[in-house]
């Protein structure tokens, strides 16, 4: 994995525990779980990529 993949993964690692926190602090918001949703896909799709060089 390069380092902007295994960069992206911890964004989105990260991404995913402050959602939560809000979630669990503020209450749900759709359009902060969209955005993780989108950042997950995108990095799986990095880590994908990177699996064929």
């Amino acid at each position: 994995m390069s380092g902007s993949t295994k960069t992206m993964g911890v964004v989105t690692v990260v991404a995913l525990v402050v959602v939560t926190a809000y979630t669990v602090g503020l209450g749900s918001s759709g359009w902060l779980w969209f955005g993780w949703v989108v950042l997950g896909l995108v990095t799986l799709g990095m880590i994908a990529t990177g699996r064929e060089h």
